[in-house]
């Protein structure tokens, strides 16, 4: 299993996280990790923004529009 290193919430310091095995398929890209000390799991998820040119050259956020 991959192991690294993140901040536990439960312990309040840097702890050694690992991917458990998954049933989803993901093997080692897999978003869940779990604390190897105390259990508490982790959701990484990857953060895609989408970004559009504004006419006066700002870039703002995408927003949806109502209908």
């Amino acid at each position: 299993m991959e192991e690294r290193e993140l901040r536990c919430i439960i312990c309040e310091r840097d702890m050694m996280f690992e991917v458990p095995p998954c049933a989803d398929g993901h093997d080692a890209d897999c978003p869940e990790l779990v604390c190897t000390r105390c259990g508490a799991a982790e959701l990484l998820f990857p953060l895609n923004l989408r970004l559009r040119q504004r006419p006066h050259g700002r870039v703002a956020p995408h927003q949806r529009r109502a209908a």
